[in-house]
Order: structure tokens, then sequence, then C-alpha cells
């Protein structure tokens, strides 16, 4: 039996940001990060970081450590 591919945080995030009605650049501000740091997290170019995580707990629910099960 093959193991699916767990979903990348930023995919989630992405989804998130749109249903908010927020640009990637609105939600990077209010995030505290650039909009390229939280662009390459949203296109699965680069991992969800510990801070990143503890900012996107804050900003969209849930704990630290379910955003960085994700990547497990």
């Amino acid at each position: 039996m093959a193991m699916k591919k767990p979903v990348h945080p930023g995919k989630i995030i992405k989804h998130s940001v749109e249903a908010s009605g927020l640009s990637i650049t609105e939600a990077a501000e209010r995030l505290g990060v650039t909009r390229q740091t939280l662009s390459r997290v949203t296109n699965e170019q680069t991992s969800l970081s510990p801070e990143m995580a503890v900012r996107v707990s804050k900003a969209f629910g849930s704990t630290v450590e379910h955003w960085m099960r994700m990547q497990m």
C-alpha cells in the first residue's frame, strides 16, 4: 500500500488567505513577513519554519504543533 504524500501546509495557508479575501501581500503584512517569504511557502517551494508556524497559528488558528506536523 503506497503512502500518500502529506498536504504541504502552504497549500492550506494559500486557501485560507484566498478565502479571507486577502492578497498574498496583505497576508504577508499581517503575518509580519515579506511577500516573497509567504509566496515561497504558499507555492510549496519551502517548508514551514517553526517561526512561521507560530505566526500562522496565531493568524489562522490551530496550534504550532499542528502546522509543523503537517510536514511529516
